[in-house]
């Protein structure tokens, strides 16, 4: 049996770089360390092999049939010590939350469902998840000031992405007028243009993505909302506020449940403000196991 010690990484490092470059000095730069010290490690290579690696002269180093022998096995192991480097600090990355920023209406009428068949779908131990909800601009700022590692926010027919995002398209929306009972639009299927827009109504904040796309929209062929009678920070207190005070209310689709919310949706007159969802990451981040994990799982389920 031999006794000789197994080749420290380093040293085949050394050895490898040495080969490339045909040239220790260029070596040791690539390392970080002195020349002497590649020369060290070289040579207790060659001690190990019992024969000479290189041949050394002033124009640099060659392999010896011994070292081109060695150099496909040294590279090898290398690329090996490489991936076990990786998957060592991906299994320590499992400890950490994903933190994942997504907009209101996503929180509220979408995710909590889809998180549940997230965790039955892969019984395996995978990184707990650190939510944020805030609106979609929020989102984005968080992946841009790298405050979050996933994000899913809402987008217009365009794409306005930031070129350091990456996006995988997750859903469709729309965001639509719903009534109560009470309200004199629910005895029309249509409601003309002309009224919608002067009509006072229950909206998002100015902030919110559903009320920026609308107001886009609008802006577009020159017109807007009339002022409303309130703004609100998110879709539970505005249908609250419909209900209440028997008005129109300007909302996503996916969030509303016309019988459980007593409010019905109707459709504008040569008017539609649809959108979608994206799932974002930052397009220089590689994510970890866990993040591409959730990721792919949100994009098998778009919709």
């Amino acid at each position: 049996m031999s006794s000789v010690r197994p080749p420290e990484i380093r040293e085949l490092r050394a050895f490898c770089l040495a080969a490339d470059f045909g040239s220790l000095g260029r070596a040791a730069i690539a390392l970080g360390v002195s020349q002497p010290a590649v020369s060290k490690r070289l040579r207790s290579l060659e001690s190990l092999a019992g024969t000479e690696l290189f041949v050394r002269s002033p124009r640099g180093v060659t392999l010896t049939p011994a070292g081109r022998t060695l150099f496909p096995h040294a590279q090898r192991l290398l690329g090996q010590a490489a991936a076990l480097q990786l998957t060592l600090g991906e299994i320590g990355s499992e400890r950490h939350p994903i933190r994942l920023a997504v907009s209101h209406t996503m929180a509220e009428h979408y995710l909590p469902a889809r998180l549940v068949e997230y965790d039955a779908s892969d019984p395996s131990p995978h990184a707990p998840l650190e939510l944020t909800a805030t609106n979609s601009g929020t989102v984005r700022k968080m992946l841009l000031e790298d405050r979050a590692d996933i994000g899913i926010a809402a987008s217009g027919l365009q794409p306005d992405e930031p070129d350091s995002l990456d996006g995988v398209e997750l859903l469709e929306d729309e965001i639509v007028v719903a009534v109560p009972q009470a309200h004199l639009w629910f005895q029309r299927d249509v409601i003309p243009r002309s009224q919608f827009l002067r009509t006072p109504m229950i909206v998002r904040d100015p902030d919110a993505h559903s009320r920026r796309h609308v107001d886009a929209i609008l802006a577009e062929s020159g017109e807007r909302l009339a002022l409303p009678v309130v703004e609100v920070g998110n879709s539970a207190v505005a249908k609250r506020e419909g209900l209440e005070r028997s008005l129109p209310v300007l909302l996503s689709a996916m969030s509303i449940d016309e019988e459980r919310d007593h409010l019905h949706v109707r459709q504008i007159e040569g008017l539609r403000f649809r959108r979608r969802f994206l799932v974002l990451y930052r397009s220089e981040h590689t994510l970890t196991s866990s993040q591409r994990r959730l990721v792919d799982f949100l994009a098998d389920g778009k919709r």
